[in-house]
């Protein structure tokens, strides 16, 4: 499974991309409101380190508008994925940017039927969002599985990219289940990495060494 971090921080991305943490970035409205800063100067600088896809989002609500934002924001880097969101006017967006060979994250989906049109609409990614189906009681990963099974039937190339990933059962299920991609902030993917027992053990490990008195360096 591929790793996207879910950030327009641009520190934060380079400290996760010097560790091989990261496959790709994705950005939003919020992101780029929570980064400070201009969205087409933030996004060309991910994109000079970030070497995979880097998804920048369209405003526009009207599909013909979106289209137009969509090539602006594609004459940034040649591995900008337009974002468009699950709506009609969103569909008929991403038909025309795949068509004109570009990438298309199909994102704020949030169930099998979306998915499944935004396949047809030949959607590079389709972002469903586990965390905020959590939210209303719902359950997001099923929705990754099911996701999973109509295209496996099918043979849809559009790659599932988990989003809205908020725990670190999130990342493991997405993972076991077979998303393509998790995009998830840069806490959540540093988190991976702990567990009590690792910190216990080196905890006990540390306490016999000092009773050594032994030095490697």
């Amino acid at each position: 499974m591929r790793f996207f971090v879910d950030t327009a921080d641009v520190d934060a991305i380079r400290e996760l991309n010097d560790l091989g943490m990261v496959d790709g970035v994705t950005t939003n409205p919020s992101l780029i409101l929570k980064s400070g800063r201009d969205i087409l100067e933030v996004t060309k600088e991910i994109c000079s380190f970030i070497s995979g896809p880097v998804s920048a989002e369209v405003v526009a609500l009207k599909a013909d508008e979106m289209i137009a934002e969509g090539r602006k924001l594609a004459e940034i880097a040649e591995n900008i994925a337009v974002k468009v969101p699950l709506t009609w006017d969103g569909l008929k967006a991403c038909k025309v940017l795949t068509g004109e060979g570009r990438m298309v994250n199909v994102t704020l989906c949030f169930s099998t039927n979306q998915a499944l049109l935004a396949a047809k609409a030949g959607a590079t990614f389709i972002s469903p969002f586990i965390g905020r189906l959590d939210d209303i009681n719902l359950d997001g990963l099923e929705l990754i599985s099911d996701i999973r099974q109509v295209y496996d039937n099918y043979g849809f190339e559009t790659q599932i990219l988990a989003a809205s990933v908020r725990t670190l059962n999130h990342a493991s299920q997405c993972a076991l289940i077979g998303a393509d991609v998790m995009t998830a902030p840069p806490s959540v993917i540093k988190a991976m990495a702990n567990h009590v027992l690792t910190d216990k053990g080196l905890e006990q490990f540390m306490k016999d060494w000092a009773k050594t008195g032994q030095k490697i360096l």
